[in-house]
């Protein structure tokens, strides 16, 4: 049976799992980056400049409204803000973890605001931070032209919640990326589960000084639907042209999808 939404150890059920997932990440904000990068060898970075090219065509367009939520501390935001052309509409970076919030908001936050020497910074593309949950956007319906979010939906208390949320905040016509990890096959995955389930734990835990987040990682991916049964799931919450795009031999992928034009 597929999970219906992440159950961190301990949770009960989705208010006590929601609650168990924000205090986690409120405690490894300020090691995250790095560990991110460190346990990816640097290719996360890659992942989030290359989900953000797939949006391209809705980034370039000034006006264009977008949302990444669960926008932890930024990178995605950051890889989203270079494709966005000066005077652009600002992105907006929703979290619900206000320390991972707190450092987005100083890589992505107006240049102006920050004392830049240059003039011109002003008119730079930003993101506005906002404090929010995904099950519970503060937006209007119909409002938003993109939503993207990158290693956090698997971090939902419901997913099925969560995907009909974005459905009603997006306006018809509207897409959606999901970036997500995956658990690849072959030979390729038998290696990739060693290091996940037991070297990234340990690594993540010697440097953080924290175990229970690390250890969460891989259980949280294991009990992740797996990319056909995410798709079907996006299909059922109304949406179309459903797909995922597999990223690193399938360690991540891309899922795509857009709210119809007419129902």
């Amino acid at each position: 049976m597929l999970a219906k939404g992440a159950r961190p150890v301990g949770a009960a059920d989705e208010a006590t799992a929601a609650v168990a997932v924000r205090q986690m990440f409120e405690s490894i904000a300020p090691k995250y980056d790095l560990l991110n990068h460190v346990l990816s060898a640097n290719v996360d970075r890659l992942w989030w400049r290359r989900a953000a090219r797939r949006f391209k065509d809705v980034l370039v367009r000034p006006e264009a409204a977008v949302l990444d939520i669960c926008c932890g501390t930024g990178d995605l935001t950051m890889a989203l803000l270079k494709l966005r052309p000066r005077g652009a509409t600002p992105i907006l970076a929703g979290d619900f973890a206000r320390a991972m919030l707190r450092r987005g908001a100083e890589k992505f936050g107006p240049k102006d605001s920050r004392g830049s020497a240059d003039e011109s910074a002003s008119d730079a593309p930003y993101a506005v931070a906002i404090e929010a949950d995904a099950l519970h956007l503060p937006l209007r319906g119909e409002s938003l032209d993109l939503i993207v979010t990158a290693f956090g939906f698997r971090n939902l208390a419901n997913y099925e919640a969560g995907l009909k949320e974005f459905y009603r905040v997006l306006k018809p016509g509207g897409q959606l990326g999901i970036l997500e990890f995956s658990e690849p096959g072959g030979l390729i995955g038998k290696a990739y589960g060693v290091y996940f389930r037991r070297v990234l734990p340990a690594i993540g835990r010697a440097i953080c000084g924290k175990d229970g987040a690390y250890n969460y990682l891989p259980i949280s991916v294991g009990n992740f639907p797996p990319p056909d049964a995410m798709v079907e799931m996006m299909r059922r919450a109304g949406f179309e042209q459903c797909a995922w795009q597999p990223y690193t031999f399938g360690i991540a992928g891309l899922y795509t999808a857009m709210r119809p034009t007419v129902v």
